[in-house]
């Protein structure tokens, strides 16, 4: 089976980056993994237009959104881990999402994903809140329902400032990878 590990936050060596790292780790003892940042793609904001609603296809084609597509495909485990930003998901992150309107079903005709696929959100901030974590987590898992990946498992950690912070929830990551 395949999984893939998207790291939401467009830093690509802190704390989210250091949770990927640990999730690839333990998931690479049974699963085919990949990982991706989602700024090393390069993409426009969704126009609004809704041709998509007709069509089951997006009218900006010269982007990257068809390569994050095309690794969503692959997988039959998909694990987003996602910083707060302002209490959700970064705005790169964000747009992404937007973008996979063409796949969204709550209209038709539109684009689907092959296979049944399992998704899991992992969440992290700098505040102890554990609320701003659910509001995160619970935009994962709306962008999952529309997507039709069935939401499986969710982790919130809060008090991550840095990768130093990770140290003593290290075992809690450990723990959540061995629902997956």
């Amino acid at each position: 089976m395949n999984a893939l590990v998207i790291n939401c936050s467009p830093v690509k060596n802190g704390a989210t980056a250091e949770i990927v790292k640990i999730i690839c780790s333990n998931l690479e003892k049974k699963y085919a993994v990949k990982n991706i940042c989602i700024d090393d793609y390069k993409y426009d904001f969704c126009k609004g237009c809704r041709s998509c609603h007709a069509t089951a296809k997006c009218i900006i084609q010269n982007d990257d959104i068809q390569k994050i597509i095309s690794e969503f495909e692959k997988a039959e485990i998909i694990i987003c881990v996602s910083p707060s930003y302002w209490a959700d998901v970064p705005g790169q992150f964000k747009s992404f999402i937007d973008r996979c309107t063409p796949w969204c079903n709550t209209h038709e005709p539109h684009a689907k994903l092959s296979g049944e696929k399992k998704g899991y959100s992992v969440a992290l901030r700098t505040g102890p809140n554990m609320k701003e974590c659910e509001r995160i987590i619970g935009t994962i898992e709306h962008f999952y329902g529309h997507m039709e990946i069935k939401s499986a498992a969710h982790l919130g950690l809060c008090s991550i400032e840095n990768k130093n912070d990770l140290l003593p929830k290290v075992e809690e990551i450990n723990i959540f990878c061995k629902q997956i």
